[in-house]
């Protein structure tokens, strides 16, 4: 007969090696509690009861046959899995408490209670198995938990349900597919001092980017009220991310992802102790709102820090925000089990074209891309409805789901955040899925023909019909070393972290108009004199986008400088260098309100375009939201690897206008290690080099436009597609000799472009020529890494 004092454990006298004793989650949270809490990791106080005290219930019970017989009963199919479930259940449900066991918890809780400070004190009450939570196995909502829990008698309640809830469907159907053996897994219930999230706010957290496996960055989720809302993904929630490396650098705030999230309802307590909760819709000013502030959000994140150090590994967190005194808590933490095993090495590379009708968007998970037919559910109940490699589109999913997920090739949700159910269950099987849709159960149809690419980025696409998809493996540990220092050309934001693996030599190329165009989507001057906008419609949407920033200005440089922080954290602390805007004048025309602040121009090509716009009156302000942004990126935000190019520069008077104009904006060259460079582009660049290098500290040869001027061939004529040619001889010429006079006058110089990748003898030709850099698409990295290795090599 077991004593007393092994049926219950304080977590203050837990730790990692109690396992066996109290599960994977509790013995986390005693782990935390004994050694994290003097590095200022918050943890509310509690105990769990030991698989001693599991057993000893189901001995007391006669429960260990009842459960032999129900298992062998199923396995030679005398029963189904919901009969044997449901038969198992209630066996539970209808057993005693041994008094010993009763008395344990009914002693510990009391205990508790006195700690606190409060009689009857309300409790979470967890379910942790003692095969749980192990660095290869997610057993993420497999048990029960019961929240609001107050007063002994419902404690005990609440735990017998525990100890049922390991005999749910969903729990046995896991257990047979990872081949743990029923009879061997005890439950251990951990009893936590209840926090107010209810009124507060809760939510996720990874030590980890969930898509890339970038381990540089801090993932947060964050919903109104009890956190139940986030893991199950039936919230849209508001999304963080916060960059490791810059956490600990005075005076800087390195969030470099806000994204607000819908949140449309929240969980609350249904009645006071009663350890039942309800869903209620949010107020219009908490789905306008984010759930945390700047300084909530670092704090969150040194603290994922904090429990990812000690513990060695990428972790999965959950936290909540007690809403009557404010303060923070982390309520569990458990090793992140999808990232941290994949391999490090080779990884695939989905391209998709030939893409028909964008049908729904959403949150994309994982990188890869699949066509086949949709298979629209309502409930798992419908699983005979569904046919193996279907596209799985519904509302949401909670656990009941696994087995269709199993027979998916990708799924679509309505509903849901980066750390859903549907999230993290579908990177457990690899597969690609779009959540938070919003509509794709409306959209979509039975048996419709789609393509679900999670290829591009951040934000996932359905498209209409059999999309061309394309599969490349990459190696990165197979590059070669090469003395020219080969980088990325990276536009996206949203794919940034997507290439962190590459042994990259910085980002060559930012396209600052690429991430206006997708992330900002205004015209700043239409930010700038809003008032005077005279398009309604404009003016309607812009109010629309920008809800929630009292000065529209700062909406825009707040939208562009977070997008060009992932940019520049990817491969942080290596060169990040950023292109000011370089729309033409009908590119501009096409952002929101934009039509009113740009001329029709026959050739825009030619015309109001790169430095020639920054110092003039048409768009003097809305380059100085630019200088704004970058400013913001390097003294914030903390990424002083970023530098900064300007495009088209015809003239070295241009130049000098050019470099005022950002020293007034407080982007002054050589000040705080400020590099400026300049687009080689223009015969007029090669032509007075040595003046251009005094006024720089290095030339990007932008070949595209080099080509096009040097040959007075348009670059989008079809008609003379076959003239355009990089590697013509005047090309060649003129990139030869801007190669030449950087190095003599001591500038650096570099060239981004496709030329290199898609012509073996190019990149010889510039190797030859001594240039510095390459900068290149990241799927043609390492072919140009290797074609660059074998011209260093003749």
């Amino acid at each position: 007969m077991a004593h007393i004092a092994d049926q219950t454990i304080r977590f203050d006298k837990l730790g990692r090696e109690d396992v066996a004793r109290v599960g994977g989650k509790n013995a986390s949270l005693g782990e935390m509690v004994c050694n994290l809490g003097a590095r200022g990791v918050a943890v509310p106080p509690g105990f769990a009861t030991t698989s001693d005290a599991y057993w000893q219930f189901v001995d007391a019970a006669g429960l260990r046959e009842v459960i032999a017989t129900a298992l062998t009963d199923m396995h030679e199919g005398r029963a189904s899995l919901a009969e044997t479930g449901q038969h198992l259940r209630a066996a539970f449900l209808k057993a005693t408490w041994p008094d010993q066991t009763a008395r344990a918890i009914r002693a510990e809780y009391a205990a508790l209670c006195d700690h606190i400070g409060r009689e009857d004190a309300d409790v979470a009450v967890r379910s942790s198995a003692t095969a749980e939570d192990l660095p290869d196995a997610s057993f993420a909502g497999q048990q029960e938990t019961f929240l609001n829990i107050r007063g002994a008698d419902a404690l005990l309640d609440a735990c017998r349900r525990c100890y049922a809830s390991l005999f749910t469907d969903r729990a046995i159907s896991y257990r047979e597919a990872k081949g743990f053996d029923h009879l061997k897994v005890a439950l251990s219930v951990g009893v936590q001092a209840m926090v107010r999230s209810d009124i507060g706010g809760s939510g996720v957290m990874f030590s980890i980017d969930t898509e890339t496996g970038f381990d540089r960055v801090v993932v947060i989720d964050a919903a109104w009220g009890l956190g139940e809302t986030v893991v199950q993904g039936s919230v849209d929630p508001d999304e963080f991310q916060v960059f490791k490396p810059l956490l600990t650098r005075d005076g800087v705030v390195p969030i470099v992802e806000k994204r607000l999230g819908a949140k449309l309802h929240k969980m609350i307590y249904a009645s006071e102790g009663g350890g039942t909760t309800r869903v209620v819709p949010t107020s219009r000013a908490e789905r306008a709102g984010f759930v945390l502030e700047d300084a909530e959000i670092l704090q969150l994140a040194r603290w994922a820090c904090v429990i990812e150090d000690h513990y060695g590994c990428p972790m999965d967190i959950e936290w909540a925000r007690d809403g009557q005194t404010g303060a923070l808590f982390i309520v569990q933490a458990r090793p992140e089990t999808v990232q941290s095993r994949r391999d490090a090495g080779a990884y695939r590379s989905f391209t998709v074209s030939e893409k028909g009708r964008k049908l729904v968007a959403g949150l994309s998970i994982g990188d890869a891309a699949i066509a086949g037919r949709v298979c629209l559910l309502d409930s798992p109940r419908e699983i005979d409805r569904f046919v193996d490699g279907g596209i799985l589109v519904t509302g949401n999913t909670d656990p009941d789901w696994v087995p269709i997920m199993k027979r998916a090739s990708a799924i679509v949700t309505d509903r849901g955040g980066r750390t859903s159910h549907a999230a993290i269950v579908s990177r457990e099987l690899g597969l690609p899925a779009i959540v938070g849709t919003g509509d794709a159960t409306h959209v979509l149809h039975d048996e419709q023909e789609v393509t679900v690419s999670c290829a591009e980025g951040d934000q996932g696409f359905v498209y209409d019909g059999t999309a061309r998809i394309e599969e490349e493996m990459l190696d990165p540990a197979a590059v070669p070393e090469t003395r020219t220092r080969v980088m990325l050309n990276l536009a996206n934001p949203a794919a940034a972290f997507r290439w962190w693996r590459l042994p990259a030599d910085g980002v060559g190329l930012a396209r600052m108009e690429f991430v206006i165009n997708n992330h900002v989507r205004i015209h700043p001057m239409a930010l700038i004199r809003f008032d005077q906008l005279q398009d309604q419609d404009a003016r309607a949407q812009i109010a629309e986008i920008t809800a929630g920033h009292a000065d529209k200005s700062e909406y825009f440089v707040d939208r562009l400088s977070r997008g060009l922080s992932r940019i520049a954290a990817a491969l942080y602390p290596k060169p990040v260098i950023i292109r000011m805007s370089d729309f033409k004048t009908n590119e501009y025309a096409d952002l929101i309100g934009g039509a009113e602040f740009e001329p029709a121009e026959e050739n825009p090509m030619l015309g109001f375009r790169g430095a020639s716009r920054y110092t003039s009156e048409r768009y003097r302000a809305g380059f100085a939201l630019e200088c704004r942004a970058i400013r913001r990126l390097r003294a914030e935000m903390g990424f002083d690897n970023v530098l900064v190019m300007i495009p088209f520069c015809r003239s070295v008077r241009e130049a000098d206008q050019v470099l005022a104009v950002m020293a007034e904006e407080g982007l002054e060259r050589g000040k705080d290690g400020l590099e400026v460079y300049v687009m080689a582009e223009i015969p007029s660049n090669v032509i007075l080099a040595p003046a251009f290098a005094e006024r720089f500290d290095g030339f990007s040869i932008g070949s595209n436009d080099l080509t096009q001027l040097t040959l007075g061939v348009d670059r989008d004529s079809e008609l003379l597609a076959d003239l355009f040619d990089e590697q013509d001889e005047a090309v060649k010429w003129m990139i030869g000799h801007v190669i030449t006079a950087a190095k003599t006058a001591g500038a650096k110089i570099g060239l981004c472009g496709q030329g290199p990748s898609d012509h073996p003898e190019f990149a010889r030709f510039l190797v030859e020529c001594g240039i510095d850099s390459i900068s290149v698409t990241p799927d043609s990295f390492i072919r140009v890494k290797e074609q660059v290795a074998k011209a260093e090599g003749r």
